[in-house]
């Protein structure tokens, strides 16, 4: 059986060290940022390699580079990292009179459409509660409660979510937008299939709206044609504004950008027009009574 590394034998000055020396490729720059000593940086990566008992870094007159394992080692010091920090951040909380740290992460529909004003109530009725919100994607939300990460998440259906306790949370309507001198302005209602003849400003890959805009277009055995993408709602409204595609989004998301820019809204026949989205928690896992508040404020 494989033995496992001894905790006493790594420890945060080592692990900063070699993301470092990772992030530079060069051991002198890592030492030098880390304030140490070249040959005591060498010992102390040699050491961590031994507890390891892997090669983590491949050494060249080029550089250095993380060998597969290395960049293993690698997410998981960033991991430590950002436990540590948030460790820091929520005993500093209790210090200052905060009386409670949750971690939600949600993805963009969640965020502009229903977390404001759920987060507003929420901290209004609970001052002495910090919630952190960071955006990401619906694949990156599962793995963050997975790992411990994060808290509570909020994100569109049918991701994956093994090793999580998911709940409904929310339901938007997913509709075309388009610009008013666009063929489809005069379209109130359409089926998917008929608005692929068109091109597209879709969001930026792994987003799971463009995943499900992308099997849709499988199914209906037409390719999806993206002529832009990129990384908001608000962008994909000014790109659509300017007549460079047509572009799904849910409509709450977008009422402001439909009004303000004059866009046309096409209404789909398609039943994946109904979305849902859920709420997940890490199986197992006893939350904190703070986030245990918010998943029932969320839930009403």
């Amino acid at each position: 059986m494989a033995s496992t590394i001894n905790p006493a034998r790594v420890d945060f000055v080592t692990l900063r060290l070699f993301c470092a020396v990772a992030q530079s490729g060069s051991i002198t720059k890592g030492a030098e940022a880390c304030h140490l000593a070249l040959s005591a940086a060498s010992r102390r990566l040699s050491d961590f390699e031994n507890a390891t008992g892997s090669k983590l870094l491949d050494r060249s007159p080029q550089g250095i580079a993380l060998t597969p394992a290395g960049h293993v080692a690698m997410q998981h010091a960033m991991r430590l990292f950002q436990g540590f920090e948030q460790f820091s951040t929520e005993l500093k909380d209790y210090s200052s009179g905060v009386r409670g740290h949750v971690r939600l992460w949600a993805n963009m529909s969640a965020l502009t459409e229903f977390l404001p004003a759920a987060l507003a109530s929420f901290l209004e009725a609970h001052p002495d509660i910090r919630v952190e919100v960071e955006e990401q994607l619906s694949g990156d939300i599962v793995r963050a409660l997975v790992d411990g990460l994060a808290d509570v998440g909020v994100f569109a259906e049918n991701t994956p979510t093994y090793g999580l306790d998911v709940a409904p949370f929310q339901t938007d309507e997913l509709v075309v937008l388009c610009a008013r001198q666009h063929p489809l302005a005069r379209t109130r209602r359409a089926d998917f299939k008929t608005c692929l003849a068109h091109e597209f400003v879709g969001l930026n890959r792994s987003s799971s709206l463009l995943e499900l805009t992308s099997r849709a277009a499988e199914q209906a055995g037409i390719p999806m044609r993206l002529r832009v993408q990129v990384r908001s709602f608000d962008a994909m409204c000014h790109m659509i504004a300017a007549n460079l595609g047509i572009g799904v989004v849910p409509l709450a998301a977008c009422k402001a950008q439909v009004i303000a820019l004059d866009l046309r809204v096409v209404r789909l026949k398609d039943a994946w027009a109904v979305r849902r989205l859920m709420m997940a928690t890490k199986t197992g896992e006893l939350l904190s009574p703070a986030a245990d508040l918010l998943v029932r404020h969320l839930r009403v």
